[in-house]
C-alpha cells in the first residue's frame, strides 16, 4: 500500500518522531512511505530510510495556508495513496478541502492522529474528522470523548507511542569517552546527585518547581545538583534569561546547570539519578518518561496524563499528586537517601505501536 503521512514541519518533537517511525516501518514492510511537510533538518533522514518527502507550505497558521490546498490536491491526484494520515490540525484543513475537490471514489482512506490536548474549539474538531482517529493514549481518548461528540467512539482507536527496548536498553551506561568530555564540558556535575528535567525550555516544563526543589533541599544535600537538558528557540530566549536570573539572585548557580540542546538524551537520562516530569499542563503521552525507565532511572512525575499512565504501569511510587510540593520533595528525600531500581520495560515497545498502525491502514483498505 502508499501511504501519505502529513505534519508541519521536520524538525524535532514528538510528531516529527512518530512520523519517522512509522514511515521506517511502511518501508520496512515492503510499502510505499510518503510524507508532506515544510521541510527540516529530519528529511535527510527520512529519505535516507526509504521514503520520499514532498515539499509543500503546509505549517502556517494563517489564512495564506488556503494557497495550499490546490498544490496538495495536485499532489494526492499524482501519487495516489491509498491512505493519507494527517498528524496536525493546518494539514489536516488543508486535505479536508483538497479531498472535497477529488471525486468520492478516488479519495484516498483518512486517518488523523490526536497528539494534543488542543484548544477546544471547531479549529481542533477537525482532528476527530477522519474515518479512523488515532489516540495516544487513554487520557487522549477522554478528552476526545468528552470534547468532540460528533466522533463515535468506535472510530477512536488507542496507539500508545513507543520507544525501541534496544535503543534505551536496561541498565544503559554512557560510554567513559562520554563521562569523561561531560565532565570535561560541565565540571560542576562530577561526583553529584544529578536531577535531570529534560524537554524544551517553555513555561508549562516546570523549570521554577525544580528550581524551589534545589533551593528546599540545598542545606541538607551538598551534592545534589540539576541539569535542565534542552534548548530554548529564539522565541524563548527571554524566559531562558529570565530563570537564570532568578537562579542566580537565590546563590543556585552552580547548583543549576542548562546543557542547552542535546541529541544525546539517552546519556543524560542513563547518566541522571532521578529524572522529573513535571509539566505545568497534562502532557498526552511522556516519551522521555518511557525512555528514562527503560533505562532504568527513576522518574517522579505529576499524576495526570499519559506521564501518569506510563508510570502507574511501570513504576507507581513515581507518581505525586499535581502540585503536591510537599510529597515532591519527600520524593527526591528518598531518592537521595535509598535509591529505587526500576524493573525492566516491557510495555509501549515501538514495534507494537508500528504494528497496530499498520494494521489499521490495512483494516481501512480491507473495508472498501
Amino acid at each position: 500500500m502508499k501511504v501519505m503521512q502529513l505534519l508541519p514541519e521536520l524538525n524535532s518533537g514528538g510528531v516529527e518522531r512518530g512520523t519517522l517511525e512509522i514511515a521506517r516501518a511502511l518501508v520496512a514492510s515492503g510499502h510505499e512511505s510518503l510524507v508532506v511537510s515544510n521541510g527540516g533538518r529530519l528529511v535527510a533522514q527520512l529519505e535516507a530510510e526509504g521514503s520520499r518527502h514532498l515539499n509543500l507550505a503546509i505549517h502556517k497558521k494563517s489564512l495564506s495556508s488556503l494557497w495550499q490546498i490546490r498544490p496538495l490536491r495536485r499532489l494526492i491526484q499524482q501519487h495516489q495513496p491509498d491512505i493519507v494520515h494527517v498528524r496536525s490540525r493546518v494539514p489536516a484543513w488543508l486535505t479536508h478541502f483538497a479531498l472535497k475537490g477529488i471525486p468520492a471514489a478516488q479519495r484516498p482512506h483518512l486517518i488523523s492522529t490526536v497528539h494534543g490536548f488542543y484548544s477546544v474549539n471547531r479549529y481542533s474538531a477537525i482532528m476527530t474528522q477522519a474515518e479512523k482517529v488515532i489516540a495516544v493514549s487513554d487520557s487522549v481518548v477522554k478528552y476526545i470523548t468528552d470534547h468532540y461528540k460528533n466522533c463515535p467512539p468506535e472510530d477512536i482507536v488507542r496507539i500508545y507511542r513507543g520507544i525501541d527496548p534496544r535503543a534505551f536498553p536496561h541498565g544503559y551506561q554512557p560510554s567513559a569517552q562520554w563521562i569523561h568530555q561531560t565532565f570535561a564540558d560541565f565540571p560542576q556535575l562530577e561526583n553529584k546527585f544529578l536531577i535531570c528535567l529534560p524537554g524544551r525550555i517553555t513555561r508549562l516544563k516546570g523549570h521554577e518547581t525544580l528550581i524551589h526543589l534545589i533551593q528546599k533541599l540545598q542545606a541538607d544535600y551538598p551534592d545534589l545538583h540539576a541539569v535542565v537538558v534542552g534548548g530554548a528557540d529564539t522565541r524563548k530566549a527571554a524566559y531562558l534569561d529570565e530563570l537564570e536570573t532568578n537562579i542566580q539572585s537565590l546563590g543556585l548557580t552552580d547548583r543549576i546547570t542548562f546543557t542547552g540542546h542535546r541529541p544525546d538524551i539517552r546519556e543524560w537520562l542513563a547518566f541522571s539519578n532521578v529524572v522529573l516530569s513535571l509539566s505545568s499542563q497534562a502532557e498526552t503521552f511522556g516519551r522521555t518518561v518511557l525512555e528514562a525507565l527503560s533505562v532504568g532511572t527513576p522518574v517522579i512525575g505529576w499524576n495526570r496524563g499519559g506521564v501518569a499512565e506510563i508510570l502507574n504501569r511501570l513504576y507507581p511510587q513515581g507518581l505525586i499528586d499535581v502540585d503536591d510540593q510537599a510529597a515532591l520533595l519527600h520524593a527526591i528525600r528518598q531518592q537521595m537517601d535509598t535509591p529505587q531500581q526500576i524493573a525492566p520495560v516491557t510495555e509501549f515497545s515501538l514495534q507494537d505501536m508500528c504494528d497496530q498502525t499498520i494494521a489499521l491502514y490495512d483494516q481501512l483498505l480491507k473495508s472498501g
